[in-house]
Formats: structure tokens, sequence, C-alpha cells
């Protein structure tokens, strides 16, 4: 049997094998269980595709924003073209690492927000247990109501009760 993996999946393997990471084979096949000719022929496949197709991880992403943080200009340009990246790519990771490390505080509910949260979670929660008592209740008179129909329609159409076939008549 043929393993199928997902492309998620074979991009995070590829990821580990091409530059910043430059993982080995041995290492990558021994962490994601995968053969070692299995990743040759998917590292193949992603050089072969252009650069600009090929994704960084969120930890490439920010070991390259680290790395050249204190580079100038020339130089940075110079690990950007040896690495695949734009510059203005850089700049757009630098950005957003930046914004999510900026301003913790902000992000975080206050105790009061918290609890009104949970009052109002426990509010809602009885509020689904109590429709669902109801609409339980209405299920169960539905089905009684139709039972009392079948069998008063069947009442009517034969004076006498049915018998099963296999007695005969």
């Amino acid at each position: 049997m043929v393993a199928r993996y997902g492309k998620a999946f074979k991009d995070r393997a590829v990821a580990r094998l091409l530059p910043p990471e430059n993982a080995t084979l041995d290492d990558v096949a021994r962490e994601y269980g995968v053969g070692v000719a299995t990743l040759e022929r998917w590292r193949s496949a992603a050089l072969a595709e252009p650069t600009r197709e090929r994704a960084w991880s969120a930890a490439a992403r920010l070991d390259a924003v680290v790395t050249t943080a204190a580079m100038d200009e020339a130089s940075r340009n110079a690990w950007c073209r040896a690495h695949g990246v734009y510059p203005q790519e850089l700049a757009a990771w630098r950005v957003a690492a930046t914004e999510a490390l900026a301003e913790p505080e902000e992000a975080r509910a206050s105790p009061q927000q918290t609890r009104q949260d949970r009052r109002r979670i426990k509010e809602l929660e009885r509020k689904v247990r109590r429709k669902d008592k109801a609409l339980a209740e209405t299920a169960a008179l539905l089905v009684l109501s139709k039972k009392s129909r079948r069998s008063s329609t069947r009442a009517g159409t034969n004076d006498r009760p049915r018998r099963s076939p296999q007695f005969g008549p």
C-alpha cells in the first residue's frame, strides 16, 4: 500500500531540507517517518519550482528576520538574493513579527471582562439546555400524536383485528 501525504505535510518536511534550516535527509526522514528516497524526490520537485512558490515556515521567517536585523542594506540584499527572498518580503516578515510581539497586555482580556464572559457563557448554556429539553418534549409529543393517528386510522378501516399471514385465514 502506498502512503499518501498531504501538501502541508510535504511542505513542512521539504522546508526542513531547504535553507535556512538545511536539515539532513536522515534527520528529516527519522523525524517525519518518511523514506529518504521520498524526501529526495520531494526536495527535487520543490527545487524545480520557482523560488517564489516555496513556503517558509514561521520559525524560518523569524530566523531570517533575526539574522538580517543587524545587516546593512547591501548585505541584507545579498542575503536575500542568496536565499531567494525579496527584501520587501523580509520587511513584511519583520513587521509581522513586531506586531505579534507588540502590546501583549492589550490582547489579553481584563479580569472583569473574563468574569462577564463566563457569566454570559453560563447563561447561554442554561438557555441551550432549556431549549434542548423543550425540543425533546416536542419531538416526543409529535411521535405520540403520529402513533395515535395511525392507530385510530387502522381501527376505523377494519372491524376485525388483523391476522398474521403465517397462521392462515
